[in-house]
């Protein structure tokens, strides 16, 4: 076979899945929204279960939906019947999937769901099938062609995308935001890039506190000592107030021989630039590179006066966010 007839075949299955898609695409309508407020409201799991192909769709919607905070899991359609039936309770949610809706395995799994008033789902092609006839919420997949006729691509692409589908509007329906996400994902690059400032930030006695009427000689001993290059001036309420950074005494020390008899609040910079703890730390990254400058001071929107940490561009990069 010709080496370009390879491309020509790739290009036919991707216009055939593409066309697949624009026909689901049309095809979704107000049984969609049904799901999704049940998905949303469902207080135990959402199992699916598929046959072939359409069980390896069934096992990445489950991990799709589990990672964005909804318990799911893939149920093996062939162990059902040999004892799996009882890992679904009747609070759980069964998500059925099957291109012809006939698949002779999944129907002791029907049988139970209704025998059990257990909430069906199915996503199906034909409208005469038996599960289609049985799910509560029929989800139908339009009927597509299939790449070289016979084998399971177009079909699979829609039951995946509906999945994928499935999974984002029932996680914005129950406003699981980026901390929600972060909490599920600790590990690896993504972990990473979702950390939040609160995650990485100096605290404590860690952070550099001076008090604004301090001199700056025995500011200068606290700056060497905390070794951040930033000291956090605050009043007597403890209101953050402004910074003093390596670059003002530098700056100071030039114009003003007798710099380190001044009190710290005649050199320090008013109103340094901050950031709320649960901004993501690569926010507070992309801010330090604008604005040219290493740490931030952190604070708590109901308080915004006062700091609460300290992040420095070092322990953004040592967490591996970039």
């Amino acid at each position: 076979m010709n080496k370009k007839k390879f491309i020509l075949t790739a290009k036919d299955v991707i216009n055939l899945e593409i066309k697949a898609l624009q026909q689901l695409k049309k095809s979704i309508n107000n049984s969609f929204n049904d799901a999704v407020v049940q998905i949303s409201k469902c207080q135990s799991k959402v199992i699916l279960c598929g046959v072939g192909k359409s069980g390896l769709i069934a096992s990445k919607i489950a991990a799709t939906l589990a990672s964005v905070g909804t318990p799911s899991f893939n149920l093996s359609a062939s162990e059902a019947s040999h004892g799996d039936l009882g890992m679904i309770s009747k609070k759980d949610i069964l998500i059925l999937i099957s291109n012809s809706g006939e698949t002779k395995e999944l129907k002791n799994i029907i049988q139970y769901a209704k025998r059990n008033k257990i909430l069906l789902i199915g996503i199906v092609s034909k409208k005469e099938s038996v599960l289609y006839k049985a799910s509560d919420i029929k989800l139908l997949i339009p009927i597509v062609k299939e790449a070289a006729g016979i084998v399971p691509t177009s079909s699979t692409t829609s039951q995946l995308a509906l999945g994928d589908a499935l999974a984002i509007a029932t996680m914005k329906y129950k406003k699981f935001g980026k901390l929600d996400f972060k909490k599920l994902h600790p590990s690896g690059s993504l972990g990473a890039q979702l950390k939040t400032v609160d995650d990485i930030m100096i605290t404590g006695t860690n952070i550099p506190f001076v008090n604004e009427n301090l001199k700056s000689s025995k500011a200068l001993k606290i700056l060497s000592e905390k070794k951040l290059g930033i000291l956090v001036v605050r009043d007597k309420s403890k209101k953050t107030n402004g910074i003093v950074t390596d670059g003002n005494i530098r700056r100071v020390s030039q114009k003003n021989p007798n710099f380190q008899n001044l009190l710290i609040k005649e050199i320090m910079t008013k109103k340094p630039v901050s950031i709320e703890k649960n901004e993501l730390a690569v926010k507070a990254l992309s801010l330090m590179n604008s604005r040219k400058i290493t740490s931030l001071v952190v604070f708590d929107k109901k308080k915004p006066n006062i700091t609460i940490g300290v992040v420095h561009v070092h322990t953004i990069l040592q967490s591996n966010i970039s």
